[in-house]
Formats: C-alpha cells, structure tokens, sequence
C-alpha cells in the first residue's frame, strides 16, 4: 500500500511539480493545501504518513502550522520545503518538531528523506 502525502504550498505551480516527483515513487497525495491553516484542517481530516509543508503562505505560515499540527499530533512527520531556508527558520523547523528541511527547488533528496522520516 502506498504511503499517503499532504502538500502544503500556496504556488500551484510548486504543488504540481511536488506532486509529480512524489507520485512517481511509492507515495501518494491525498490532499493538497494553499494555506497554514488549511494544512492543519486536512491533516486533522486525513492523518497522512508525511505532511510537505512551506513556510511562507497566506494565513497562517507555515511553521505555525507545523506547530499547531504537532500539538494535535506529537507523532506527525512534517517535513519543510522552503527556498527561505535562513539559519533561524531552520532551527525554528527543527526546534518545533520538523523531520526535515528541504530547500527549494532542491528535491533531488525529497524521496530519500521521505524514506528516512518513515522508517
């Protein structure tokens, strides 16, 4: 059974190119979000294996999400996906619970640290 991915990227454009790379691997998107907050309503909605989220999107960012989504769930594997990948967002990521840090357009590891977060 394949492992089950929300996307949480308010660029359409940056969803789809996620969504193509993730699919082609032994994962499936169940859902996608354009804001922080929508993130937290669907995975409450759908308890996905891993959450991709970006830090910065309208009504909520993206580590307030992580963050609300951690307190729903310590268990939650959330990973960021950011071009903005400063030293402090990136502590802040980790500190708050994240598995991971991607920087954008950088996914050549995506399914590798996909792998990993699951294992």
């Amino acid at each position: 059974m394949k492992k089950t991915v929300i996307i949480a990227d308010d660029s359409r454009f940056m969803r789809r190119w996620l969504k193509q790379i993730i699919e082609k691997n032994s994962y499936e998107v169940i859902a996608e979000a354009t804001t922080g907050l929508e993130a937290v309503k669907m995975y409450q909605q759908f308890h996905p294996d891993i959450i991709l989220i970006d830090i910065v999107m309208p009504k909520s960012n993206g580590l307030d999400a992580l963050k609300k989504i951690k307190e729903l769930d310590p268990k939650a594997n959330v990973i960021i996906s950011s071009s903005l990948a400063t030293t402090n967002n990136i502590t802040c990521a980790l500190q708050y619970g994240a598995k991971d840090f991607i920087v954008k357009p950088h996914f050549n590891t995506l399914i590798k640290i996909m792998d990993n977060t699951l294992k």
